[in-house]
């Protein structure tokens, strides 16, 4: 594994970020402003964890903050059945969030499993 520079080189990074803008496009009409500024807020948080913990000076400190942004991750997908439910989303909307939060989730996951091998 190649080792980034700075967290923008994160291919993890890049998707969380894409996501935000999904986000963030999806939600621009949403009426529901608790659920609209919930969702809003925890795909942001799941890029700007990955961005911290990044910062941060020990392989065990990034991924405990990828164990954040992979919670997130789980929150943001979670959100997606309430979206569903109550018409907010439809469902192929809804799937295509679970299934981009799958994928960045196991993304997540194999970056925080490889840091833990190096400490």
């Amino acid at each position: 594994m190649s080792k980034a520079e700075r967290f923008e080189d994160l291919r993890i990074w890049q998707e969380a970020r894409a996501l935000v803008r999904s986000v963030r496009a999806a939600t621009r009409d949403v009426r529901d402003f608790d659920f609209r500024d919930q969702f809003r807020s925890a795909a942001l948080s799941i890029m700007n964890n990955i961005a911290e913990g990044f910062e941060r000076r020990t392989d065990a400190d990034f991924a405990h903050f990828l164990d954040m942004a992979k919670g997130s991750a789980g929150e943001v997908r979670s959100m997606t059945y309430v979206a569903e439910d109550d018409a907010i989303f439809t469902a192929e909307l809804a799937q295509r969030f679970r299934d981009e939060c799958i994928r960045l989730s196991g993304g997540i996951a194999t970056l925080a499993a490889y840091l833990r091998k190096q400490t």
